[in-house]
């Protein structure tokens, strides 16, 4: 790394102007999840801390003057000194009971990415040009530490590369998207499934609806502070019913930037019952300048069992939605192969890490590479919930059939 760079931590986002941190984001074509306001959440609200496992240290990049002062910021990168494997993901509980059983330490360990956030999306936040410096700044960082390793998950192609070049493990998983060819209404999606899925979907719907439950959106300033309270209530009650506190405090849905909430509720008898919560974001390619609409389908809960209610509510409401406000993507998030059954197809993802420990680093690589090719053959054995037809022109819009499904984003 040149001398002539500055490399810095911060443990509080809010130190770091807003406006330099998300220019850096837009030229990296980053997210909406890693703007500055949406990172600062986790950490004014209280769910992101030390005692909770997450202890930020957000790695500046920065030119240094031949005074030694700092001068202007090249790149950011969100990044986090982990406790613990919760809210990740990305699963590394057998590596770190390898260390234990070694004798070795493996938390607290380095993270770079979004919390509780299965979302890919940049991690190294600056332009196409700095996107090694920022890799080999954020490797080097690592390695000057005792940490026992290094997770960047979620990442895009480009930084996946630069990443890999500067000395990282390749890491590869399966989602489940739902793409959008252009559908005008919710039957022209529904007449492109197999028949199988499609009388599925319908019976489902069906059920729902003669249960006596109505559906809406909102979204924006549409969703208040009673909205906020009670989707609070169903996503806490998620957690508890698997006997676990949620990770996010209420104070975190009220500092989010609400233009990006798509709130669906459902109701029975005007009495408010069910709800999730996706984000809305436009992503712009950084090469083609081509802007993705894109919906991330994040939590969901309920204060009443009622059959399918969670299908209505977590994904044919908001594919609804989707397909009338040309929506392009839904993210589903991490794992779910039933999201199948619900015209969500399969995509790779992808994450990249750094072990200290050599012997460990080899065991882990040899690893890697058994569960891609076990991962190949699992994504090959899924199929299309599709007709041949659009299955075939789904490839064209992002779902890549396992063989190639690498380049998938």
């Amino acid at each position: 790394m040149p001398e002539t760079l500055l490399v810095r931590s911060l443990d509080d986002i809010a130190q770091m102007d807003t406006c330099a941190w998300d220019a850096l984001n837009t030229q990296a074509g980053g997210c909406v999840l890693t703007s500055h306001r949406f990172l600062a959440a986790f950490e004014q609200s209280g769910s992101v801390r030390p005692d909770t496992g997450w202890q930020p240290q957000h790695l500046i990049i920065e030119e240094r003057h031949d005074s030694g002062r700092a001068g202007k910021v090249l790149a950011v990168v969100p990044l986090y000194i982990k406790g613990h494997s919760y809210g990740e993901f990305v699963f590394d509980w057998a590596w770190a009971d390898a260390y234990q059983r070694a004798g070795l330490r493996y938390y607290p360990k380095w993270l770079a990415g979004v919390p509780f956030t299965p979302v890919t999306s940049s991690r190294l936040l600056c332009e196409r040009e700095h996107k090694s410096l920022a890799a080999h700044a954020l490797l080097k960082t690592a390695r000057a530490t005792d940490l026992s390793s290094l997770h960047v998950l979620y990442t895009d192609q480009l930084d996946q590369q630069q990443l890999v070049a500067a000395g990282c493990l390749a890491r590869h998983h399966t989602q489940f998207h739902w793409h959008n060819p252009g559908w005008q209404s919710f039957d022209e999606f529904l007449g492109h499934l197999t028949q199988p899925k499609r009388k599925k979907i319908r019976a489902e719907r069906r059920k729902v609806r003669e249960a006596g439950v109505r559906t809406e959106v909102r979204t924006g300033a549409q969703i208040n502070a009673a909205h906020w309270d009670f989707f609070y209530r169903c996503y806490a009650n998620t957690y508890a019913e698997r006997g676990n506190p949620p990770y996010l405090t209420r104070d975190f849905f009220s500092l989010i930037d609400p233009d990006c909430c798509v709130l669906a509720m459902a109701y029975r008898e005007q009495q408010s019952i069910a709800a999730s919560l996706l984000f809305l974001d436009q992503v712009a390619d950084t090469q083609s300048g081509k802007t993705t609409r894109k919906l991330y389908g994040r939590y969901w809960g309920s204060l009443e069992s009622i059959d399918c209610l969670h299908f209505e509510v977590a994904y044919y409401t908001p594919i609804e939605w989707a397909i009338n406000n040309r929506i392009d993507i839904i993210e589903g998030g991490a794992q779910g192969e039933h999201k199948m059954a619900r015209g969500f197809t399969p995509v790779q993802t992808q994450s990249a890490h750094w072990l200290a420990h050599e012997g460990f680093a080899q065991a882990v690589a040899d690893y890697l590479e058994r569960e891609k090719r076990g991962l190949a053959a699992y994504n090959e054995s899924l199929g299309s919930p599709f007709k041949a037809s659009i299955a075939t022109s789904c490839s064209n819009v992002g779902i890549s059939p396992p063989e190639s499904s690498e380049n998938a984003s």
